[in-house]
């Protein structure tokens, strides 16, 4: 690494020395967070690239830039019999990650105070990697990106992120100003935050910078005043240039980690009003130009948040909605593993037992939009909670509850029950709460 890079680390390595962050205290867990459980969960990506239902146990994760250890709990959390591996620049923050995974138990788990491009001298291959929050923060992207690549298993995952230039804009101009002005140097963090306090009061509330992103949080939070005003190393992408970088690190896009919420049409209020050759010309457009088109027009996320890994590693497999009928037939369901808590167990008994829809959305939120399911439908999920079930024996199962139809009471058939079964599970696969393969 050149000079002003290692100089750049430093800076940030000091800055977090300094002020570890996360702040979070010892005593928050993540435990019922069902939403970032289900982000950091390995069973939601592997899906997304091949389809299969992957077993935890035994996993090897890496959490790059762990901080102090907040994130490491997370995974921990949300990846039964997986061992936590932590890196971070910052010796101080390290010691609070390995105090944070103690105090909750989690035994199978080791820091380490390195940088992300001395990863392979840990002699280690990971399953997941886990870089958030942090490729931004390199003197170097690229050779972030390539040494995790370099301890990742063939067929491993990469999560990582990077912020968005166009998102971000008017917060990096605000750094580009308290540097010039002498602050993010000498003085101490403290001392850096007052005065960037003192600083926007002082300004004149038309001001676009304060009018546009000041509010009365940042009175308050040191942190978030470090993070947005005083980040050392902070720097912004587009989509164009987060999949340069990883085509230079020899690593594939996989999906976006959010990505219900970037589908390009969904931007408009009625396809059919759009001139057909924009149409025309979206629908030519490649999964890379199609997200930038999006960007452009609704550049509304902080972070461009992505999964990758290694070039052709996928597993080819066939969408849910191009199903044959032979595949449906020997199709195993399986229920989510962040669904399979006591809360959702008792909910879903309740909803079945007086008959009420089952409002699953409720206990997981990864679509903006309620999601609820019929109290029939609810209960053929029932079995789910214990094992995987052939959609076979839900579809009897769905007869069994439904032996007639209530508008001819004509006997239901194993054919209807089947139909609507499927047809259920489709949408609750499409929308990450079920997931579907063509064996158990």
């Amino acid at each position: 690494m050149s000079q002003p890079g290692i100089d750049a680390l430093e800076k940030v390595r000091q800055q977090f020395d300094q002020a570890p962050y996360p702040r979070v205290p010892l005593e928050q867990s993540p435990k019922n967070d069902a939403t970032n459980l289900y982000t950091h969960n390995l069973a939601t990506a592997f899906y997304l690239r091949n389809q299969q239902i992957v077993n935890t146990q035994g996993a090897v994760i890496l959490d790059a830039g762990c901080g102090t250890g907040y994130k490491s709990l997370m995974l921990a959390e949300a990846n039964p019999g997986a061992t936590i591996v932590g890196v971070d620049l910052s010796s101080e923050s390290v010691k609070l990650a390995e105090q944070r995974l103690k105090h909750y138990d989690f035994h199978n788990a080791e820091f380490h105070a390195i940088s992300i491009e001395d990863l392979p001298s840990l002699n280690l291959q990971f399953d997941y990697i886990n870089a958030d929050e942090v490729l931004y923060l390199l003197p170097d992207p690229v050779a972030g990106l390539q040494a995790m690549r370099s301890v990742l298993k063939p067929n491993g995952i990469i999560r990582t992120n990077f912020h968005s230039a166009l998102q971000r804009m008017i917060y990096f101009r605000a750094q580009a100003f308290f540097k010039s002005v002498g602050l993010m140097g000498g003085t101490t963090q403290d001392e850096d935050i007052e005065l960037v306090r003192q600083t926007m009061r002082s300004l004149k509330n038309h001001v676009f910078l304060k009018s546009m992103v000041w509010n009365p949080n940042f009175e308050t939070d040191d942190e978030i005043v470090l993070a947005n005003y005083l980040l050392q190393g902070d720097k912004g992408w587009t989509i164009p240039e987060f999949f340069a970088a990883m085509r230079a690190a020899d690593l594939e896009f996989i999906s976006m980690v959010n990505w219900r919420k970037w589908d390009l049409l969904s931007l408009f209020t009625d396809i059919e009003e759009l001139p057909i050759s924009v149409t025309l010309e979206i629908g030519e457009k490649s999964a890379e130009e199609q997200l930038h088109l999006f960007e452009l027009l609704h550049p509304v996320d902080r972070l461009l948040d992505l999964w990758c890994g290694h070039p052709h590693e996928g597993i080819p497999y066939t969408p849910v909605a191009e199903w044959t009928a032979d595949s449906w037939q020997t199709a195993y369901a399986h229920l989510h593993p962040q669904l399979k808590t006591t809360a959702l167990k008792e909910d879903l008994i309740a909803c079945v037992t007086q008959s009420n829809p089952f409002e699953i959305s409720r206990h997981l939120k990864i679509v903006d939009e309620p999601v609820s399911i019929d109290s029939l439908m609810a209960g053929c999920l029932l079995p789910l909670l214990e094992q995987p079930q052939p959609v076979t024996a839900l579809a009897q199962r769905w007869q069994t509850l439904c032996p007639f139809n209530p508008v001819t009471l004509e006997p239901t058939t194993l054919e209807n029950g089947f139909e609507r079964v499927q047809q259920r599970l489709t949408t609750l696969e499409s929308l990450g709460y079920i997931l579907l393969a063509c064996s158990a």
